[in-house]
């Protein structure tokens, strides 16, 4: 690594940042700019912000090298990103969201569902476990990026994610959400271009599309025992139904993240910040794009890896990269690509890590100060010396990083489904709801929203035997590591939380009393 290359291009690259962050700061001048961008965000920049936030290092380098292991069955993922992620959450979700926020004046996901159903125990509660739990999330991306910066720049993993976590806490407090969608605009269009040259730079080393996938199709008896008795049917396959690994990859990894996804706090507040419906459509072909090119390469690449190293080493990737899934993609790097192309991708990830961290610092922040304190009736700490907002920018960085510390390696991709999956069966049947159903109750999006919590946190504690195994609280207090037996210890809680949070919504709305507060605009928004 030549640093008086390097180095010259991160000083650019950050200076273009640290302008952007400054333009930003500049142009927020009232509370909505700092926490919804005005409401005049253009729609190139909403559906850029939208897919760097989307897209992280969890993806680039975390669901990369889980792909390497599970073969193309990922891309179902790519698909339901697209399909779920872009189309439904800009042209059905977001139009609904962006008119009712504006007229109920709300700049916040919590508060969005808390006035959509005049509760200030849904706002509280909703803030709380954004608060919480979004931690876990933001702690992976960052993982994402200290191990790439560790592998590609040989810097010590611990100084990366301090470093990181500099940058972006500077970012989201000097300049809000304006700052923050200006700088992943940016960071959008980096990573875009890298990853197009990424997947076209791979196939062409392995001899093409369809002589990469032949090879990779022969490599089906490297497949390590352990993985053929999970279900590892080859690289080109499907896992055998019903196995671990089948359950694994369509119930954690494919759904648990492709329908969680539409529930996500920090990309549902982008539909708020755009003018119009139009900016929503407009977007959907910019996100559609975007996201093809990062989840569909990267997806692309993780398997092929196997016939590169295998070409060059004789090995498989995961053997390659020692256990560690995380270290695939960077290590892929290092070898295949040019030095220029090592720099610039290094921006890259620099650019995944700061756009998706910022802005799931920014929610947590506005879920502390606006959504938990505020309502609590706190409006000020030390004499108003210090900004709420800015304290919980603060706080949820040091846990982040904390938790970065503490969370095992390879745990990128499982970390990622447990926050989307949570996510989902908590809040997605009570977003629904409130955008569609005009007979939902207050008392139906409460004990909804509980359940869905509640059921999804037990299953990962008690259930699931990855995060169950890891935790050890069931063995603990058990005396073994989960409490069932397969299958119930490879689905993903998300599978059963979510339909039996969307029972309890039904018919608890059906069984109670109809609050009329807020009914006529939600009937506006239903035309």
């Amino acid at each position: 690594m030549n640093l008086s290359v390097l180095i010259p291009l991160v000083i650019v690259y950050m200076l273009i940042m640290s302008y952007l962050a400054y333009y930003g700061y500049k142009k927020t001048k009232t509370e909505a700019d700092y926490l919804v961008g005005g409401r005049t965000i253009n729609p190139v920049v909403m559906a850029l912000s939208y897919g760097a936030t989307f897209i992280s290092t969890s993806a680039l380098v975390g669901f990369g090298g889980v792909s390497s292991v599970y073969g193309f069955g990922l891309l179902w993922l790519a698909f339901l990103n697209i399909v779920l992620g872009i189309f439904v959450a800009f042209a059905l979700f977001g139009t609904r969201i962006r008119k009712l926020s504006a007229e109920l004046n709300v700049s916040t996901f919590p508060s969005f569902l808390g006035e959509r159903y005049d509760s200030k125990f849904i706002t509280v509660f909703s803030g709380i476990m954004i608060f919480v739990f979004m931690p876990a999330y933001t702690s992976i991306v960052l993982i994402g990026g200290g191990r790439f910066l560790q592998e590609s720049l040989a810097i010590d993993y611990n100084v990366s994610l301090i470093l990181l976590a500099l940058i972006v806490s500077i970012y989201v407090i000097t300049g809000g959400l304006k700052a923050v969608m200006y700088t992943d605009a940016f960071a959008a269009i980096v990573m875009l271009v890298m990853m197009a040259i990424f997947v076209v730079i791979t196939y062409n080393a392995v001899g093409g599309v369809v002589s990469a996938h032949n090879s990779l199709t022969a490599l089906k008896g490297l497949v390590p025992d352990a993985l053929v008795e999970q279900g590892h049917r080859g690289w080109t396959s499907m896992p055998e139904f019903g196995s671990p690994m089948w359950w694994t990859l369509v119930s954690t990894l494919v759904m648990g993240v492709g329908i969680g996804v539409l529930a996500q706090p920090q990309l549902a507040m982008r539909c708020m910040t755009v003018k119009d419906n139009r900016a929503l459509y407009r977007s959907v072909l910019v996100g559609g794009i975007f996201i093809f090119f990062m989840t569909g390469a990267v997806f692309m690449i993780g398997p092929i890896s196997n016939v590169y190293f295998h070409n060059t080493q004789g090995e498989i990737a995961i053997n390659i990269a020692g256990g560690n899934v995380d270290l695939v993609i960077p290590i892929l790097i290092n070898e295949l690509m040019p030095n220029w192309f090592v720099y610039l991708f290094t921006l890259t990830a620099l650019s995944a890590v700061i756009s998706t961290v910022s802005s799931l610092i920014h929610v947590q922040s506005t879920s502390f100060s606006e959504d938990i304190l505020k309502k609590l009736g706190v409006h000020s700490l030390f004499g108003n010396k210090i900004s709420l907002s800015r304290l919980g920018v603060i706080i949820g960085m040091v846990a982040a990083v904390i938790l970065a510390y503490i969370l095992p390696g390879g745990v990128i991709a499982q970390a990622t489904s447990f926050w989307f999956g949570i996510c989902a069966a908590g809040f997605l049947p009570v977003l629904i709801g409130g955008l569609y159903w005009k007979k939902s109750t207050k008392e139906a999006a409460v004990v909804s929203m509980i359940v869905g919590f509640a059921v999804s946190i037990i299953g990962f504690l008690f259930f699931h035997q990855k995060e169950a195994a890891a935790i050890g609280l069931s063995n603990a207090l058990f005396g073994k590591e989960t409490l069932l037996s397969f299958p119930m210890t490879h689905i993903n809680p998300l599978i059963y939380a979510l339909p039996l949070s969307t029972l309890v919504f039904i018919v608890v709305s059906l069984t109670s009393k109809k609050v009329e507060v807020h009914q006529e605009v939600n009937e506006e928004s239903a035309v």
